[in-house]
């Protein structure tokens, strides 16, 4: 099967991190809860990890590395452990519902928020949109760095600058970008980077990271062993401790650590030239179809992502990633779990067909696919 459905989870998984993943679960040492050398190694593997993550994005300590399930429950550690009733968050007009879905259920408890229209390729208007947006109770952005669905690229670097010039905290859903675009924490000023490992990571799937790089840390959502102060009834104070309860993800954690060096190792400007050079190749194809429908611009850095939703005309986008399946190539079609990037192009309805490649994907690929597009279109 050619597999096409990357922004999703990466496929296949590079070789040193199904083999990282198989020696932690040969390992099967709990890490940090005892002396013995099995769980010292555990110990290692995980920090491991956290230094790998620090080096990749740039963050000043390891310890501020929080490994989590995935980009969702990151992304819901910042939002319920830092906001208070009575604060008001500003959002894009792109956002997944790891960020909606939160938010309209902390409404409950008094936090409201805005939503700021980005505009794709001009920076100037969307940062325009969100200072508009500031009030005197605001008091974080929240923000995709990449649409999952359309690619739309948002200047967070700036969107950084204009939340510490309010005196505001940021937090940066890098669900689509981390691997494919360069991250640097410290220099951009990002409080809070929420990250999936098994995405542009190429990690197993149920694992995820939170990096703090602000002064702000998040009370804790989960509360219990940490192997650490275990006297006290209280929640450690020291980071990573404070936020991470019970046993960790120890195969899934070293699996992440090989592909973020699988990541450092390419470059991710390396990767991202690979993967624009088969999304403009792609779109040039569809351009031609005049029964596919196109909904951006071509591609094209430093305003857009990899990837690439369309749709055939007369056809929805579900049965059109089932026609793609019967030639043996995997899409993802529907809302993919963000309406408001959806009714941001008109396509609530009918939602979209999404193309999304890796490091993997070869431009032989992306032929069989337009191939296929034809076909089905005709």
């Amino acid at each position: 099967m050619i597999y096409l459905d990357n922004a999703a989870t990466t496929a296949p998984k590079p070789q040193n991190v199904r083999n990282a993943a198989a020696r932690a679960l040969q390992l099967s040492a709990n890490p940090g809860r005892s002396g013995h050398d099995l769980s010292l190694r555990a110990s290692e593997e995980i920090y491991r990890a956290r230094k790998a993550a620090a080096s990749l994005f740039h963050a000043e300590k390891p310890t501020n590395v929080i490994f989590t399930l995935n980009c969702t429950a990151a992304l819901n550690l910042v939002m319920k452990g830092v906001l208070n009733s009575g604060d008001h968050v500003i959002v894009s007009d792109l956002e997944h519902n790891a960020v909606m879905r939160p938010l309209h259920k902390m409404q409950e408890r008094g936090i409201t928020y805005s939503t700021a229209e980005v505009s794709a390729e001009d920076n100037n208007a969307t940062i325009a949109a969100f200072r508009r947006a500031i009030n005197a109770r605001t008091r974080m952005i929240i923000c995709t760095h990449a649409s999952n669905v359309w690619g739309i690229r948002l200047p967070v670097e700036r969107l950084a600058a204009l939340a510490h010039e309010y005196g505001l905290l940021i937090a940066v859903d890098a669900a689509q970008s981390a691997g494919v675009l360069p991250i640097d924490v410290t220099d951009s000023k990002i409080d809070f980077l929420c990250a999936a490992g098994h995405k542009g990571l190429y990690g197993p799937m149920g694992t995820g990271m939170l990096i703090i790089s602000g002064d702000t840390i998040p009370s804790p959502l989960t509360e219990g062993g940490t192997g650490s102060n275990s006297f006290s009834l209280e929640q450690p104070e020291e980071l990573p401790d404070r936020l991470e309860s019970g046993t960790p993800n120890l195969s899934g954690i070293a699996g992440l650590r090989a592909g973020m060096e699988f990541v450092m190792n390419y470059q991710p400007e390396n990767i991202a030239r690979h993967e624009f050079m088969l999304i403009q190749r792609l779109y040039r194809g569809l351009a031609s179809e005049k029964r596919v429908q196109l909904y951006t611009p071509e591609p094209e850095p430093p305003h857009y992502v990899p990837l690439l939703s369309f749709n055939i005309k007369d056809t929805d986008s579900e049965s059109a990633a089932q026609a793609l399946n019967r030639y043996g190539i995997a899409v993802r079609s529907g809302l993919h779990c963000s309406p408001s990037a959806h009714r941001k192009m008109g396509t609530e309805g009918c939602g979209a067909v999404r193309v999304s490649p890796s490091v993997f994907t070869r431009v032989s690929d992306i032929e069989q696919f337009l191939t296929a597009v034809h076909k089905i279109a005709g």
